[in-house]
């Protein structure tokens, strides 16, 4: 079965123009050129697509695009894995409807306001499960139990001092500097810095301990959410390699 370059179009709800940027950009050729150029995509290339437009959806760009692809994983199992995104996504949403619908009829029907009811969605729980396996089951309580206590003020100052960090990461990145650089350096060790305040992580308080860093740095490359956080795949590789370099001078 093939599709012609306006029906996938159609059935996608994107555009022939931005298929075909795709395919400039080796994101997604055609499975064959027909006459007068004309582009056609088989049941192959209609998967790949499928996975473009979910990784597009989940707030990745083009270049993390790219890297979740050629990452050389299974095509079934990077399906499951998109999946699994998505029902977490769908789950957290699900929650979210619910408090607003509930806060909603408290307001319009004059009853009191239940906060524990408020907030259900809005949380990070969702990431017990990895941190769990990764640093085990303390440090996803000693995180939890510190995020929550922070409050409101507190969980707001955190989050802008982390998305600081990382548009100044990308900055860096974009403006060419090297990794083993005074610019670079300064930023990494104002990252590990950042790290060494989250309760639950080996060496907070104090310094990160070095597999605990190189093993972030990696995966700041090799998961599309840390690496989209970082401007996409080169900015990633240039924490990554900044980190590396920090790490060996200091840890």
């Amino acid at each position: 079965m093939e599709a012609s370059i306006q029906q996938v179009a159609r059935m996608a709800g994107t555009t022939s123009r931005t298929l075909r940027h795709y395919d400039a950009v080796g994101l997604l050729h055609p499975s064959r050129v027909g006459h007068g150029g004309y582009r056609w995509y088989d049941q192959d290339a209609l998967v790949r697509l499928q996975r473009i437009l979910l990784l597009r959806d989940l707030g990745l760009g083009l270049p993390a695009i790219r890297h979740v692809l050629e990452d050389g994983q299974d095509e079934a199992t990077a399906l499951r894995r998109h999946l699994q995104q998505l029902r977490a996504e769908q789950a957290r949403l699900a929650r979210q409807v619910a408090s607003v619908e509930r806060t909603i009829t408290a307001r319009e029907g004059g009853a009191p306001l239940m906060p524990e009811e408020m907030f259900d969605g809005f949380d990070h729980t969702g990431h017990e499960q990895e941190v769990t396996e990764r640093w085990g089951a303390e440090a996803y309580r000693a995180g939890d139990h510190w995020w929550r206590d922070l409050g409101e003020d507190g969980r707001t100052a955190w989050q802008a001092r982390a998305g600081a960090l990382a548009q100044d990461w990308i900055a860096a990145a974009q403006s060419g500097a090297a990794p083993d650089g005074d610019v670079a350096q300064a930023l990494a060790a104002r990252h590990v810095a950042w790290l060494a305040t989250v309760p639950g992580t080996p060496g907070h308080g104090s310094a990160p301990v070095r597999d605990y860093v190189l093993g972030l740095a990696d995966l700041y490359v090799d998961d599309p959410r840390f690496t989209s956080t970082y401007g996409g795949t080169a900015g990633a590789t240039f924490v990554r390699d900044s980190l590396r370099v920090h790490v060996g001078r200091t840890l």
